[in-house]
């Protein structure tokens, strides 16, 4: 069933982008160090060719974050690997189908819809209430400089009604707003089900008072959100992205913004990672940034690594794997 093993004692593991060092804290390293050598790497590599040469040893990957892209060309240069672990189920910094053609088996862990959730609605309820803008003006003498918005009554226009679109509907519905949603495949059912209301695209973005994008990017939902889509949205509307920044076009929502198109966006998600020093993000106004953290909550690491470690003990009894990314390996 499973990749041919290693036949040397010791499994090479290599830990990648544990940028928090929470590696170390999550997972007893002594106990397994009769199966696996542990090397943590924190920090980004520089290169492609600098993360060929320094993991071209390791027979396993732990990656915790995107931030190192796992590509064909690197995989090339990875001849002793046979195993992937991801945190989540999706990660868009491995390609899949090149860990398909090198008989590289990819797992992933759960996926808690809730954190995702709760951190869309700091966003919105910060540019709600004018938080960011109050709290830098507080802290320079400044008192009650805003009006904020009332959400009972305002329309939640949802892209995406999976299980974070779902749990985002019933927090919506408990504020007393009104909730619609668009996707390419919406279960028309279940919008039903949940008190829903199907839209089109553009008409969602019409009415919509505030916008928030629940759907796994892929080449049909990549710049979804453009020019042409802010102009449909109300010039009093919001816009929150917690899925993943390329479903947005950077430079139209910066012109948006600019132009008052609309009145203000959440960001948790960006094209590039960390945001570079010289994004136009950091000075566009009505912006509200947090840096990837929509499933930083406590726990998380732990649930990640007693998957990998869970998985690593299947391997070693050759017995299946649970959450695999690539299952038509043919394993």
């Amino acid at each position: 069933y499973l990749f041919i093993k290693s036949e040397t004692p010791m499994i090479k593991v290599a830990v990648l982008d544990d940028y928090q060092n929470a590696f170390e804290h999550i997972i007893d390293v002594d106990s397994y160090k009769d199966k696996y050598d542990f090397k943590v790497f924190n920090e980004s590599f520089i290169s492609e060719e600098a993360a060929g040469i320094a993991l071209e040893e390791f027979e396993a990957l732990l990656i915790m974050r995107e931030r190192t892209p796992i590509t064909k060309s690197l995989l090339e240069n990875l001849p002793n690997l046979r195993y992937l672990m991801t945190s989540g189920m999706r990660n868009n910094a491995i390609d899949l189908e090149a860990t398909k053609v090198r008989k590289i088996l990819v797992c992933g862990t759960e996926i808690n819809p809730n954190p995702t959730a709760e951190l869309a609605w700091t966003l919105i309820l910060g540019l709600a209430r004018n938080l960011k803008q109050e709290v830098d003006n507080m802290f320079q003498g400044y008192w009650q400089t805003s009006i904020g918005l009332e959400l009972k009554g305002k329309m939640l226009g949802l892209i995406g009604l999976g299980k974070i679109g779902t749990q985002m509907a019933k927090i919506a519905q408990a504020f007393g707003m009104q909730v619609s949603a668009w996707s390419e495949n919406l279960d028309l059912t279940h919008a039903n089900k949940i008190g829903v209301l199907p839209m089109s695209k553009e008409d969602l973005l019409t009415n919509s008072d505030i916008v928030s994008i629940h759907v796994v990017l892929g080449d049909r939902y990549k710049n979804l959100i453009t020019q042409k889509e802010f102009n449909l949205m109300k010039k009093s509307s919001f816009i929150i992205n917690t899925s993943r920044g390329l479903i947005i076009n950077e430079s139209d929502l910066v012109k948006a913004l600019e132009d008052e198109t609309i009145a203000g966006a959440g960001l948790d998600v960006y094209d590039k990672e960390p945001l570079p020093q010289n994004s136009p993000l950091w000075d566009t106004p009505n912006l509200i940034m947090s840096p990837h953290v929509s499933d930083q909550i406590a726990g998380w690491e732990k649930n990640s690594a007693r998957f990998f470690g869970e998985n690593f003990k299947r391997y070693l009894k050759d017995v299946p794997l649970h959450n695999i990314c690539n299952p038509d390996l043919g394993y």
